[in-house]
């Protein structure tokens, strides 16, 4: 027993320094690249920012440049640097748990928005950067958005399984709402050019999304 206890504990150590290194290497990059931009912002840069070796830096970061990018991503998205999917967090369990249609949307907003206010200035540099050419920009953002719509798809079979969902309203149809929705290009529009408050796009957007997919 104390040998299993030992080996899980050194294990749990070895977890938890890998977590940190990988939420100080993201947090050094994102800093760089919102800065300076992709282009301009070089690995060496990223690891002395981060305090490891740069062969640490690829080792972190399985294909060079845009590896680092998606760890960037993730851990942006995620908020810290644990490698937990975003459906066992709290915010999606909190999401899944709450009977209340309305009250699930509502929270799914939410989520949304914090997530908007922790990705939208690092997703506007990757914009920027697969505009430009950027190699393998193009494809992450367009696995984002891939995943993005798995997310959409999961919540509106979970209403459609709870028989929330108004009338002829299936949850593959319902899935393109929400996906179209929660762009965040749609929160960049009204809160930065229509110049609406964070907490009016998130009223906004759990009102829409109640009204456009749940039975009156």
């Amino acid at each position: 027993m104390e040998g299993t206890q030992k080996r899980r504990y050194v294990s749990d150590l070895r977890r938890e320094h890998a977590e940190a290194t990988r939420l100080r290497i993201a947090e050094a990059a994102r800093t760089l690249m919102i800065e300076r931009g992709y282009a301009a912002t070089t690995m060496g840069d990223v690891a002395a920012a981060a305090g490891v070796a740069v062969q640490t830096l690829y080792a972190a970061c399985p294909g060079g440049k845009p590896g680092l990018v998606k760890i960037v991503y993730d851990v942006t998205l995620a908020g810290d640097g644990r490698e937990v999917p975003q459906g066992g967090r709290p915010p999606v369990l909190a999401i899944i748990e709450e009977p209340d249609p309305v009250r699930k949307l509502a929270l799914y907003a939410a989520m949304a928005v914090t997530i908007f206010g922790r990705i939208g200035p690092i997703h506007r540099v990757l914009r920027a950067a697969a505009a430009a050419g950027g190699t393998g920009i193009g494809d992450l953002l367009d696995e984002t958005e891939r995943q993005r719509r798995n997310g959409s798809r999961q919540l509106t079979q979970h209403l459609a399984e709870a028989g929330a969902l108004r009338p002829g309203l299936n949850a593959d149809r319902a899935a393109d709402e929400v996906f179209a929705l929660t762009s965040i290009e749609v929160y960049e529009q009204l809160t930065d050019v229509c110049e609406w408050t964070v907490d009016e796009y998130e009223d906004w957007l759990a009102r829409t999304l109640a009204g456009t997919l749940l039975s009156s």
